[in-house]
């Protein structure tokens, strides 16, 4: 009876960790490099830049950081940039265009392929959902906010306290029409794409000069006396924001992590460009390059328009769902307002119709790998187009722009992409310190020995002493099964202890740095222990092998990316976390109660 029972557990264990070969791919298949840096640094640019830019802005400034959006925007950058260079080193490792989700199932197994691939699906719909909802603001602001005027008489009172004030039908009306687009077989607009990119750009630009020619420096020094002396002077005080301590930071440091969090859904889309490895013309230059210049562009923009917005308007008067056109009224510019609302309408239209045509492909890759009801990869016979994909997350995204506000939105998306980047970050720690394997199908019988051998299978008996040598002192200048073990038990160690620093840092922080004896004595603790365990995974010798991008400061910067990620995450809010909560608990029933026993890389290996 135990033997059996010892045998069950050690194939549940392996096909948790078992990773799917590639299959090898005909020649007609293949794509032809033809992506240049600056196709790449097009691509990149086009899908970051869309609601976190015009809608998100006046969100954060107005109830969260005020003047010093600038800086939550920075904050959010960096952390970015780890994360896409972890992210360009990933995709080096899968020699194929395509998702983290298959990167993750080639490299680290189908339980991090699943909670990966059900994340990306989470921040895929929901960033659908959020565009949708941005766009009917900015609308509605155009004619006059009839739309939600109607709405509101009609439905506000009985819509429960955590949904939005009314259900936005018009949000949910844009979402079904492209999901149906979509069923009949309509591509990608790559030209329309381009064109509303430009249009995008264009907007941006002259947004940031208008800013700078009618902005006031006296709006990032606001006081009491001039919070009292605008409400007195209106007849809406009830659109005013908060005040806060006024100033550049009115709502200290606090407000600026909270946004740093959130300011994370503006910078979704820049994880395509590692994607594209195999159309890059010169991967190794170009992925990482464009990454960089992408980010830049994007962070010049954000941090461009923020300021011209803060400068314009004082903080507490930013309309909170259509910025710009209302900072362009508010300044004596009515025709501005016009003009930047066409243009806001353009760059959220390629926003849209990126995230919507990004979210069927992962559905149907993790539904033809049985980890998601076979269903959801059927293809249908006459537009050839995954009918069911399509229509299961247009259905999903339609829901969560009818009922949820946008700023609820955007958080779910930034814990859904935070958690996606964490899991690539920490997979490219461990890669690096494994043995070298051959990932395509026809030398699967050369990985049957590493598949076998867990991670977490214990290590052959040694004294003491020879463990601790071992810890230090490798005996191989290439990683070894034993060394690669070393490295996977410490990096998980690692993560633990982030999390419990991060969750000190993010409830306390007035009191870590104040001196408390108890909460400073475990953050030192805390660090010293980081600090030796890093040191123990620096002392492991590292895979030789050539990649044509590779992240520098191994394992320094994915522990940073790890550590920084983790710390926005527990800026949000408990609301944010409870529902995330939710999604994967209804992730891991479909995926131990479907998934695992109908996948097809766990029963071929069985």
């Amino acid at each position: 009876m135990s033997r059996m029972l010892h045998q069950y557990v050690r194939q549940f264990g392996q096909k948790l960790i078992h990773k799917r070969p590639l299959e090898p791919r005909q020649e007609s298949e293949r794509t032809a490099a033809h992506l240049n840096t600056l196709d790449l640094v097009a691509v990149g640019v086009g899908s970051t830049l869309g609601a976190g830019v015009y809608i998100l802005t006046g969100e954060l400034a107005k109830a969260r950081a005020g003047p010093a959006t600038v800086i939550c925007f920075l904050v959010a950058a960096l952390s970015c940039v780890m994360s896409s260079l972890c992210f360009a080193e990933f995709g080096a490792r899968v020699p194929r265009s395509g998702t983290a989700y298959l990167y993750s199932y080639v490299t680290m197994g189908q339980l991090c392929a699943f909670i990966t691939g059900w994340n990306l699906i989470l921040s895929y719909v929901i960033a659908t959902a959020s565009v949708a909802r941005a766009w009917s603001y900015i609308f509605d602001n155009l004619i006059g906010n009839h739309i939600s005027q109607v709405l509101q008489e009609s439905f506000s009172l009985n819509m429960p306290y955590f949904l939005a004030k009314y259900p936005d039908f018009f949000a949910l009306g844009l979402v079904l029409l492209v999901t149906g687009l979509q069923v009949l077989g309509v591509r990608e607009l790559t030209l329309v794409n381009k064109v509303f990119t430009g249009i995008n750009i264009l907007v941006l630009s002259f947004i940031i000069l208008s800013g700078f020619i009618k902005g006031d420096v006296h709006n990032w020094k606001l006081t009491e006396q001039d919070y009292a002396l605008d409400t007195s002077g209106s007849t809406d005080t009830s659109s005013f924001g908060p005040l806060g301590s006024g100033g550049f930071m009115p709502f200290d440091f606090e407000g600026i992590l909270h946004g740093a969090a959130t300011c994370f859904y503006a910078f979704l889309g820049f994880d395509f460009i590692a994607t594209r490895g195999e159309e890059a013309l010169n991967p190794q230059r170009s992925i990482p390059i464009s990454i960089m210049i992408t980010l830049f562009i994007c962070f010049l923009a954000y941090f461009g328009v923020s300021a011209a917005l803060t400068l314009m308007v004082p903080y507490y008067q930013i309309h909170r769902d259509s910025p710009f056109p209302q900072a362009f009224l508010h300044v004596g510019w009515d025709p501005a307002r016009y003009v930047v609302a066409v243009g806001t309408l353009c760059a959220l239209t390629s926003s849209f119709l990126g995230t919507m045509f990004t979210t069927p492909p992962v559905i149907r890759a993790m539904a033809e790998d049985r980890l998601l009801f076979w269903g959801l990869a059927q293809i249908h016979a006459r537009t050839h187009t995954p009918i069911t994909a399509i229509m299961s997350a247009g259905n999903l995204a339609g829901v969560m722009a009818l009922l949820f506000e946008f700023r609820d939105l955007v958080d779910f998306v930034s814990i859904g992409t935070l958690s996606v980047y964490s899991l690539v970050a920490f997979s490219v720690l461990v890669l690096r310190y494994q043995r070298d394997q051959n990932l395509s199908k026809k030398d699967k019988t050369e990985m049957k020995p590493e598949v076998e051998g867990s991670p977490l299978d214990s290590v052959p008996e040694a004294g003491n002493s020879n463990i601790l040598k071992s810890l230090w002192f490798s005996t191989s200048t290439t990683p070894t099964r034993k060394s690669g073990q070393i490295v996977y038990g410490c990096a998980s160690l690692l993560v633990l202890l982030l999390v419990i620093l991060s969750l000190i840092l993010a409830q306390w922080p007035r009191r870590v740095f104040s001196g408390d004896p108890v909460l400073t004595t475990v953050a030192v603790l805390l660090l010293l222990l980081i600090t030796g365990v890093t040191v123990i995974i620096w002392r492991q010798p590292q895979d030789p092998s050539p990649l044509y991008f590779k992240v520098p400061a191994l394992p320094v910067l994915p522990l940073v990316s790890i550590f920084l990620n983790i710390y926005l995450m527990m800026q949000l809010t408990s609301g944010t976390w409870a529902q995330f909560g939710v999604w994967n608990v209804i992730g891991f029933l479909i995926y131990f109660g479907y998934g695992i026993r109908h996948s097809l890389a766990g029963n071929n290996h069985q």
